[in-house]
């Protein structure tokens, strides 16, 4: 239980960012900034210079901690945390975000300390669990407290359950890819995040996230059960599909879902003859965080742009009127990159299995799975999938949408050809560059950029946005 009573004496010294509301209305404007970061200054001093032995020591000391009798833990999570409180005082950063994310990473980690202490052989996808939820009911609670001592709330709690959720997701995702002494590291990080969402989230509702949450969780879990995706690609793709069903609506969400289910189903196909001529995704074909964040930044970016178009005020005006085409481009962008993303996974995936492979700049005959290797079969296979998205857009894009926009059959095609042109950028990213410059991530991460680029530039060159 030494972890767990470790995790509460760090809970316990977070919980004291909740003072920072009536700090901030205790003292004078020019003094807030240091009353709000004294507390969590004062606690970093004394690990540096008095908390070196004895029972406190023992409290909070990690196991590398007590040979060198310094508690780096506590320095920087007290550090990080006067961080974050201070910008809410010296910037725009909403003071229950600074607050709520100390007592995320706090109560979070002593949530899952508690449910792995519990618990004998437990999956471990259950602490993780643990962190997310005990971390975003922390976060939620301590905003709804600091809101309700500034404005109050009646308007606001949509938005932080959004933000509790999308927190807890974020953070356990650092969590996993990270060590426990990263804590800084993640608050911070999770910090600048939720205060770019509290800009772009105006308009959601408390029906909207349950349904978005109940959704990506519900599907999230099925990735992570059928063995589609890891413990770090699960929560990567639910933090990204909830950020788009609540920014964008549903109809993008689907998009991105038929990727992520087909793309991570296509895995699955002749597995063990793709492990043995030695082209198969490790992990039983689990996709990574890195692989879906690769895939899915481009579209996350893309509908983070629609949202902040219609949010973000220049002058009087919203941004989309400073535009010089319609905000509808970035959808374009968002289904060029998800069609990308679909034909060169399914290119890859059904591709390995086939002889007669050759490499795209040369058409030298190749081994499967080399670096910018093109078969017909994958070809046909990539094709298919960018067809794929292009009637996934077409059903869904009629006008009835929350968005309100008609993708027309000159828009399928934009995004099918943005789809084939992206899958083959990656081939010739991976004959060229793969393995010298970049690696796999990266080259994905262009190749999904490629295909937004083009069908946005397609889009607005034929009339579309």
């Amino acid at each position: 239980m030494s972890t767990v009573r470790r995790a509460a004496a760090f809970a316990a010294v977070g919980s004291i960012a909740l003072a920072v509301p009536l700090l901030e209305a205790a003292v004078t404007a020019g003094l807030a900034p240091l009353a709000v970061a004294a507390p969590f200054a004062l606690i970093a001093a004394a690990a540096v210079f008095g908390i070196h032995e004895g029972r406190l020591f023992e409290l909070f000391a990690r196991p590398g901690e007590r040979r060198e009798r310094r508690l780096y833990g506590l320095i920087g999570f007290t550090l990080a945390a006067s961080g974050l409180v201070l910008l809410t005082v010296v910037s725009s950063m909403p003071t229950g975000v600074g607050v709520g994310v100390v007592l995320l990473v706090a109560y979070g980690n002593l949530a899952a300390r508690t449910v792995r202490a519990a618990l004998a052989d437990v999956d471990p996808a259950l602490p993780t669990a643990a962190f997310a939820a005990g971390g975003g009911a922390a976060f939620g609670a301590s905003h709804l407290v600091t809101r309700s001592l500034d404005r109050g709330v009646a308007d606001g709690v949509p938005e932080i359950v959004f933000l509790a959720a999308v927190g807890g997701l974020v953070a356990a995702l650092l969590r996993t890819v990270l060590f426990e002494s990263d804590d800084p590291v993640v608050m911070v990080t999770v910090g600048l995040w939720l205060w770019l969402l509290t800009t772009l989230s105006a308009d959601v509702t408390l029906r909207g996230v349950g349904i978005a949450l109940a959704v990506s969780v519900g599907l999230g879990y099925a990735s992570y059960a059928l063995e589609t995706a890891s413990i770090p690609g699960m929560l990567a793709g639910v933090s990204t599909g909830l950020v788009t069903i609540v920014l964008g609506d549903v109809a993008w969400f689907a998009v991105l879902i038929a990727f992520f289910v087909v793309g991570g189903l296509s895995t699955k196909f002749r597995y063990q003859e793709k492990l043995d001529r030695g082209v198969a995704e490790p992990d039983e074909g689990a996709r990574g965080a890195a692989n879906v964040l690769a895939n899915g930044a481009v579209p996350l970016a893309a509908v983070i742009a629609y949202a902040a178009a219609e949010t973000v005020v220049v002058g009087d005006a919203p941004l989309s009127a400073a535009l010089p085409v319609s905000r509808t481009v970035f959808l374009f962008a968002f289904v060029g990159a998800v069609s990308t993303a679909m034909s060169d996974t399914l290119s890859s995936e059904v591709g390995g299995v086939f002889d007669g492979v050759r490499l795209v700049t040369t058409l030298e005959p190749v081994e499967p799975g080399v670096d910018g290797g093109v078969s017909l079969p994958g070809i046909a296979a990539g094709v298919a999938g960018a067809c794929l998205v292009g009637a996934v857009v077409r059903a869904l894009f009629r006008g009835g949408t929350a968005t309100g926009v008609v993708v027309s059959p000159t828009g399928v095609g934009a995004v099918v050809l943005a789809g084939v042109l992206g899958m083959l950028v990656d081939s010739l990213l991976g004959a060229t560059v793969e393995g010298r410059l970049v690696g796999n991530g990266g080259v994905n991460l262009l190749a999904t950029l490629s295909g937004g680029l083009v069908a946005g530039l397609v889009a607005v060159a034929v009339g579309l946005v």
